[in-house]
């Protein structure tokens, strides 16, 4: 293993969410300013779902025109996109214009859908990428990818967002006994924030550029998936051209009952793995993160902060953990997905009970939910790795259809919670500086 590609590849698995993570992250200093106020994380939401034009071009194209979409160039087309909408960001965020008689951030909705647009379909060209390096690479990717979701955080922690104390309601309402919650100004703009964001993009293409063409990483191709061939002119004693040919596919044919990849896994099999991919990111892509405020906040602001910083250390964290231990159990994968499912449910269950939930004045409550939170990230983040492994041991299409089903399983997972949240209003946010629940 080389120190150098691991590096690179982190960086690139760095860069396929940091730009979509770091707004929903940036969003309490933008909402204030922006004419939707706080409809923006409802557009935001359907602006990704709309994002998944670009997956979806990409499985279609690999489906049916196999070896005429060239991967290098879409990542590097992909990349540039991304660092020049962060960067038209900086500058044009507070834009706005006249839609139906009423103004609109069309500046800030437009860069933002082709920001979703990269991040999408990194999904479906960033792993199948990864399978040209050897296997213990694909692990270093999935803790850059985590890390995609915890530099953005811990930058934003810094600004300031989020940050709110308590003060005496007084001030404003002439009322002394109630209090309310006041922001933190920010330590600098959202503008240097979005210049962050487009250096982080900048160095993703770094990355990938030198991961393509360095030596040191050449070195570290898959030998097992594809053969260096020296070809050497009869007479002459020189060697030709290196030639790298993917062998996917078992040469002796598919296992019974199966025609998916070296034909390891049957078809029902087959069916649990993607069952279980599509779950996990339905889980922790969209339905939790739409109640982490509900089921986090009745707790006070100390729990929202803590489990959102800890469960985003705890990605990163459990995929670093998958390089020692790796594995590839299919009855492991099902037991730790369970077990990841039954802290969602507590999860979902606080966010339900909001602004109620139980053990409300106990610290026991608190220390409950934030672990709830660490473990469901972390549990699930190591079951994603391990289905990842297993799909890059299955070949380029299988890693292709990784992707689309983690897209396909984040766009279900919010399709279900935009209305439970955002139109029938099922959950009810509770108050971090007032508890009026009945003792």
């Amino acid at each position: 293993m080389v120190l150098a590609v691991h590096v690179l590849t982190c960086l690139l698995g760095t860069g396929s969410w940091v730009a979509i993570n770091g707004m929903w992250v940036e969003l309490p200093l933008i909402v204030p300013r922006a004419p939707e106020g706080w409809y923006l994380p409802s557009y935001l939401t359907v602006l990704i779902q709309l994002a998944n034009v670009g997956p979806l071009v990409v499985t279609l194209a690999h489906r049916f025109r196999p070896g005429r979409l060239s991967e290098v160039g879409t990542i590097y087309a992909i990349l540039g996109v991304g660092i020049v909408a962060c960067l038209l960001l900086a500058f044009l965020w507070q834009e706005t214009s006249l839609v139906g008689g009423a103004p609109h951030s069309t500046a800030l909705l437009s860069l933002l859908f082709f920001l979703a647009l990269v991040d999408c379909t990194s999904s479906v060209t960033f792993l199948p990428y990864m399978r040209r390096l050897r296997a213990h690479y694909l692990t270093t990717y999935f803790v850059g990818e985590g890390l995609s979701g915890l530099l953005p955080g811990l930058v934003a922690l810094g600004q300031g967002v989020g940050v709110a104390h308590c003060v005496n309601g007084s001030l404003a309402a002439g009322n002394g006994t109630r209090l309310r919650e006041e922001d933190q100004p920010a330590r600098f703009s959202v503008q240097s924030f979005f210049l962050f964001l487009g250096g982080m993009m900048g160095l993703c293409l770094a990355a990938f550029f030198l991961l393509d063409r360095l030596p040191v990483a050449r070195q570290e191709r898959a030998k097992e998936k594809y053969q260096a061939q020296a070809r050497v002119e009869p007479g002459t004693g020189l060697s030709a051209t290196m030639e790298e040919r993917p062998m996917i596919g078992n040469p002796e044919g598919p296992g019974p009952g199966s025609t998916f990849g070296t034909g390891t896994y049957s078809r029902p099999q087959v069916v649990f793995i993607f069952l279980v991919l599509a779950w996990v990111n339905a889980l922790t892509n969209a339905v939790l993160p739409a109640v982490q405020s509900y089921s986090c906040l009745p707790y006070g602001n100390g729990a929202y902060h803590l489990s959102a910083t800890l469960a985003a250390v705890a990605n990163p964290l459990a995929c670093f953990l998958g390089m020692f231990l790796p594995s590839r159990s299919l009855v492991a994968m099902g037991v730790l997905a369970a077990a990841g499912t039954g802290f969602s449910f507590y999860i979902m269950a606080m966010a339900v009970l909001s602004p109620c939930p139980p053990l409300l004045d106990s610290p026991a409550g608190v220390t409950l939910i934030v672990l709830c939170w660490v473990l469901f990230v972390g549990i699930l983040s190591y079951v994603k790795l391990m289905i990842g492994l297993v799909l890059r041991d299955e070949g380029h299409s299988a890693l292709v259809w990784c992707g689309a089903v983690v897209q396909l399983g984040s766009m279900v997972g919010a399709l279900v919670m935009f209305p439970l949240v955002n139109v029938y209003g099922l959950f009810h946010s509770g108050d971090s500086c007032n508890n009026s629940c009945p003792r």
